[in-house]
């Protein structure tokens, strides 16, 4: 009997390790899926398949699909799922009484009470699998012309969707569209109302929410099987739209946070800060990203802030310190996050079609300020894909070459415009647009 139940013990440990490995992405995950919104340490690139480089509506166009109501997350692939999130008005009122918007460039509002829902679809033939309406409220707050509220993306380890709708809460759901668990953090009052965007981390046992904005700010550490907090560190920050990154450093996972105030890398396991730098303008909006050993970060809200940092000298406050291998102060990004690859960095001026390419070692333009005919405003993030880099713009989608001349490939026009990024898995690029999402491959 002893033996039977120790025997027994051994096994569910063994089962729970086996478990704990898969819950647990690893580089490999991200050949064949697309977990998170921009891929491996959020570099925006893979090696995948053929991609095409030319396509229209009657050219290499594998399917499209209708999405209800409007967002502009991009999605994610785990498997045979296509997993998107949306807000889908519904025919119910609510009588809005505020004052006329404050900022005229967030005019948007509703009295229309909206099904915050996560839709998971086929990536082969690209019908519905499951649709989940998680939350069904009327949205507060007024957002951009240009936004949505459904601008954060979801994020999956294989086992579970957490899917984040902001003031709405996160939900975790099931492969299968079932509600595990949900976590509602309050009413954001996002800077000019220019509305939501930052999407979770997921790491190990953990699921991490970065919470800036106009009040108290915080950094959130959940239990990603239950929503139980493990812990939560108060920031003095405001708004941000960047997405947590998580990385080893001699064996320690950090989280890494771009702000307004301070650039902020924190214990995984405690909260603790671990080292901190200022230099960044205000409203970050593109994502930390990593790439042996360093770290490279940007934002460009009327001021330009681009730098590498060597994670293994990085501790305390390391601002003016040689932890900062290099830094290149012109031409960032506003709304897109970068690409990198191949030891290059890409990125473009503002939100506009204007393309610079950095070597990442040693932060030395390799071009710069090479313009992409056609594109009128952008604020979706290029992805990058072997020896070619998609930008989705509003009116247009450019392919440019990768590598060191600058070259444009093509310049493709859909029935759509589009805010989401393109995503890469095996041959197939997939955009989300403002009406469809296309599986763009080779016929």
């Amino acid at each position: 009997m002893r033996q039977s139940s120790f025997f027994l013990f051994i096994c569910f440990c063994f089962f729970l390790n086996l478990n704990g490995a898969h819950a647990q992405l690893k580089p490999s995950d991200f050949t064949s899926n697309w977990p998170e919104w921009r891929g491996l340490y959020n570099s925006g690139a893979v090696n995948g398949g053929a991609t095409p480089v030319e396509f229209s509506e009657t050219k290499n166009v594998k399917w499209k699909i209708e999405i209800p109501g409007k967002g502009h997350a991009t999605p994610i692939v785990w498997g045979n799922q296509i997993i998107i999130q949306t807000a889908v008005p519904t025919d119910k009122k609510v009588e809005k009484t505020d004052a006329a918007p404050a900022n005229p460039m967030s005019p948007t509002q509703t009295d229309l009470i909206h099904q915050f829902t996560v839709i998971s679809i086929d990536k082969a033939s690209g019908k519905i699998n499951w649709k989940t309406a998680v939350k069904e409220e009327l949205p507060a707050e007024r957002t951009h012309e240009l936004g949505s509220w459904a601008s954060n993306s979801p994020v999956t380890d294989g086992e579970n969707i957490y899917a984040f709708f902001g003031s709405r809460g996160l939900y975790c759901l099931d492969m299968k569209g079932n509600v595990k668990w949900s976590r509602n953090f309050g009413q954001m009052e996002i800077v000019a109302s220019f509305g939501e965007g930052s999407t979770p981390a997921v790491y190990k046992d953990k699921v991490f929410v970065q919470w800036d904005h106009q009040q108290k700010s915080y950094l959130y550490a959940l239990d990603k099987n239950t929503g139980k907090e493990a812990w939560t560190a108060e920031r003095e920050e405001i708004t941000s739209w960047a997405t947590p990154l998580v990385v080893e450093v001699n064996g320690k996972a950090q989280v890494i946070t771009s702000a307004t105030n301070k650039v902020r890398s924190y214990d995984a396991e405690t909260g603790k800060v671990i080292w901190e730098c200022t230099g960044m303008t205000r409203n970050v909006i593109p994502n930390p990203m990593y790439a042996d050993g360093i770290l490279y970060l940007m934002s460009g809200f009327r001021g330009n802030a681009v730098k590498a940092i060597d994670l293994a000298k990085a501790q305390g406050d390391i601002t003016g310190i040689p932890a900062i291998l290099w830094e290149y102060n012109q031409d960032a990004s506003y709304t897109p996050s970068p690409v990198l690859m191949d030891g290059k960095l890409y990125f473009l001026k503002g939100n506009n079609g204007i393309i610079t390419c950095l070597d990442a070692k040693t932060g030395k333009p390799i071009y710069s300020n090479q313009k992409i005919d056609g594109i009128t405003n952008i604020f979706s993030s290029p992805t990058g894909n072997k020896d070619k880099i998609y930008v989705a713009a509003t009116n247009q989608v450019s392919v440019v070459k990768a590598g060191p001349e600058f070259s444009i490939l093509a310049k493709n026009t859909l029935d759509d415009t589009f805010e989401a990024s393109p995503i890469v898995v095996g041959n197939d690029l997939f955009l989300r647009g403002a009406k469809y999402l296309y599986c763009i491959s080779e016929k």
